[in-house]
């Protein structure tokens, strides 16, 4: 049952009822009344004169009579799962009069529910908050906060009107600090229909907690330095490789011009008669 339903108007019919005096007009209640899908409402079908005839409340739900005086009657109506229109009807001085009541259901948020993409981060990672009001209507006036310990974070107020009840999503990008770990987070969700003839409610999630961790070394740079060094290694090896191999094949084919000259004044002394 919504805290402004049926309950709250006939506690304030039944005690305006036993304080005024027997000359004043009976309490009427608002026109335009917001009821909760699938609650009750306590309506007050009164006359304009005193003494009407034919004095009823023409509606296809179930009532019932709760209380009567020859001015008025108070009807509790049931289980009220869409817009309607309430007929009052009456005779005054041979003339039949009707007033309207206007109901508009709402479906108010039942739950809350949050989620952390993740449960354990390390300080500085991206993460996301979402909050989730599972099939509520209308979203105008429907206010999502999201809370770490005692800050807000985010808020965000729905704007626009739905006949059929929605979920409403409110998602949040936030970095990993060292304090997060210190605060639950939470989701509370406001639905304000005070504007409409209605009232306040409010529901809070359940909290979650985060865990954070030191960021962790990152052992695919280091890996990847070690790879670069040996490559580099690997690289002046056979650099070195092939300049030494070089040298060793110049000096056999004799392309060294000093050790050409040796070599041919060699022979030339071998071939020489004794």
């Amino acid at each position: 049952m919504s805290p402004f339903g049926g309950w709250g108007m006939l506690a304030a019919f039944l005690t305006l009822l036993c304080c005024r005096g027997s000359g004043e007009k009976a309490f009427e209640g608002p026109k335009h009344l917001m009821v909760g899908s699938g609650e009750f409402q306590v309506i007050n079908c009164t006359a304009s004169c005193t003494d009407p005839t034919n004095l009823i409340l023409e509606t296809a739900l179930n009532k019932t009579l709760l209380e009567s005086q020859a001015q008025w009657k108070l009807f509790q109506v049931y289980n009220i799962s869409k817009d309607e229109n309430l007929l009052c009807s009456f005779t005054c001085a041979g003339k039949q009069e009707m007033k309207v009541f206007n109901i508009t259901v709402f479906y108010p948020p039942k739950q809350v529910l949050l989620t952390l993409s993740h449960t354990s981060v390390a300080v500085g990672t991206l993460f996301t908050i979402e909050c989730r009001v599972p099939a509520v209507a209308p979203l105008e006036g429907l206010t999502v906060t999201l809370i770490r310990g005692t800050e807000i974070l985010h808020n965000q107020t729905f704007v626009g009107t739905a006949p059929f009840p929605h979920d409403a999503v409110v998602t949040h990008n936030t970095t990993a600090h060292r304090e997060d770990g210190l605060h639950n987070f939470s989701c509370e969700a406001w639905m304000d229909l005070r504007s409409r003839g209605g009232g306040l409610v409010h529901r809070v999630s359940d909290p979650q907690r985060l865990e954070v961790k030191e960021p962790e070394p990152n052992y695919q740079m280091v890996i990847m330095a070690i790879v670069i060094v040996l490559l580099l290694l690997f690289v002046t090896f056979v650099f070195l490789c092939f300049v030494f191999s070089e040298k060793w094949r110049r000096g056999r084919t004799g392309h060294y011009p000093v050790q050409a000259a040796w070599n041919r004044l060699r022979r030339s002394h071998r071939a020489q008669p004794l």
